[in-house]
């Protein structure tokens, strides 16, 4: 489905409007992400800015070790050092059985999102006089 494009004054590059700050999806993007198997946590930070809801921006690397690291925490993921390839060790993350009933718990929660941000989306059509 294309959606529009739409062009932002300099001064509202960094809004939120520009939709550069979806840390609440980056948990369950992870976990999707894992679900497909473990990979390296540089490899998954590729695999994040890959995905549509980031526009094509690059997720900020630091952020999303904190979230792995707050995630391994909680049990969701767990991670090990891959030494077996050439150069230095390199960790790779997997998601753990908790990480997959969360992200079972995440596709309602994400529906719910769905659902508010199609009203929301039809009341700000209304409200800009594009209904």
């Amino acid at each position: 489905m294309p959606t529009e494009t739409v062009s932002l004054p300099i001064d509202m590059a960094d809004c939120p409007c520009a939709g550069g700050t979806l840390d609440k999806l980056i948990q369950p993007a992870i976990l999707v992400i894992l679900a497909e198997g473990p990979l390296h946590g540089y490899r998954l930070v590729e695999r994040l800015g890959e995905m549509r809801m980031l526009a094509g921006h690059k997720p900020d690397a630091s952020g999303v070790y904190r979230f792995l690291k707050g995630m391994e925490g909680r049990g969701l993921v767990n991670s090990a050092w891959d030494t077996s390839g050439s150069g230095p060790a390199k960790r790779v993350f997997q998601m753990t059985a908790s990480g997959q009933s969360c992200l079972r718990v995440w596709i309602t929660t994400l529906e719910a999102y769905r659902d508010g941000i199609n009203s929301l989306l039809k009341a700000a059509r209304k409200a800009a006089g594009q209904s």
